[in-house]
């Protein structure tokens, strides 16, 4: 289990990859239509996806939380209303499924969302992955490696950037245990 990505909130998608070119990134958009995030990819390590919104209407947050699923939906107003800067981490794993992840958060008790998820990129690749979404907030969430590797081979930045070389993630005091017992054993 690695770092997958950071999530870095914007307020404006265009403008934020604008910024980021101008400082020496190739940023590319999540989508051709309708873009709700763009990506910065490194050849090795994390990405850094630049999230305006999470691209979830609020009807189907209102289904979601209708279903039990409140937790999740709690997660993606997060996202959508935080402000601008990092406010998420995905973890993840190079196996088919996210069993393994789901047995230790049984094991701690720790409640979760699963579902799979899909993305076409500008290059036409058809990206699946499986996403695991932890009901505790303060764990981050976890996801199986895209069916395609979008990230580019031996690739440097324009401005010399190769990797995002350490992360750093906190949590609350009360939360550390669970954080902890089921992130820490995947790593």
């Amino acid at each position: 289990m690695k770092v997958s990505h950071i999530i870095y909130k914007v307020m404006n998608l265009d403008e934020a990859v604008e910024e980021f070119r101008e400082k020496g990134f190739e940023v590319e958009y999540g989508s051709k239509k309708n873009p709700y995030n763009a990506i910065i990819y490194f050849s090795e390590g994390p990405y850094l996806e630049l999230l305006a919104s999470s691209g979830m209407p609020q009807i189907m947050k209102r289904v979601l939380r209708t279903f039990g699923k409140g937790r999740f939906v709690d997660r993606l107003n997060y996202w959508d209303n935080h402000e601008e800067g990092p406010c998420g981490v995905a973890l993840e794993n190079y196996k088919k499924d996210l069993e393994e992840e789901i047995s230790i958060l049984k094991k701690y008790k720790q409640s979760y969302f699963q579902m799979g998820s899909r993305r076409n990129d500008t290059k036409g690749r058809k990206l699946r992955f499986t996403c695991l979404f932890p009901d505790e907030l303060q764990i981050p969430f976890f996801m199986t490696y895209f069916n395609i590797d979008p990230k580019p081979k031996n690739f440097i930045h324009p401005n010399g950037v190769k990797r995002i070389k350490s992360i750093s993630f906190g949590t609350k005091e009360s939360s550390y245990q669970s954080f902890k017992n089921c992130v820490m054993i995947l790593c």
